[in-house]
């Protein structure tokens, strides 16, 4: 069964889409833990990042580099710091959180943003892509 950022990746769940390219998709995460939350997936499902074999896990790393230097134009922010839980979706996918202070990084204190605020953060960045 297709996870449901493979639905995504495919456009059967909407989303706010910043990059992709044929191995690598990227998106806001609908629930931010800052403003510019941006989720970065490879298009193969796999559930755990060190699964992926060599030329994958590079290739998105180097994706997710592209996509965090568009969210530090786009986005106020000291640096774009990186996570990988995976643990919520089956399907390894790299956190790039605009942060300040380290305190930003609090994954049990989400935003709410407007549909409008979403849509404009995900305009700003894929403009500086």
């Amino acid at each position: 069964m297709a996870t449901i950022f493979t639905k995504i990746i495919k456009g059967e769940i909407p989303c706010y889409k910043i990059a992709e390219d044929e191995n690598y998709f990227a998106f806001l995460d609908i629930n931010p833990v800052q403003k510019g939350h941006t989720l970065v997936v490879p298009k193969i499902e796999d559930d755990y990042i060190f699964h992926l074999d060599d030329q994958t896990l590079s290739g998105l790393m180097l994706f997710s580099k592209r996509v965090a230097k568009a969210i530090e134009k786009a986005v106020p922010c000291k640096r774009i710091s990186v996570a990988v839980v995976g643990l919520e979706v089956p399907h390894t996918h790299v956190h790039l959180i605009p942060i300040t202070k380290e305190s930003d990084l609090n994954f049990t204190k989400k935003q709410q943003l407007s549909t409008e605020e979403m849509e404009k953060i995900a305009e700003s960045i894929r403009a500086n892509f």
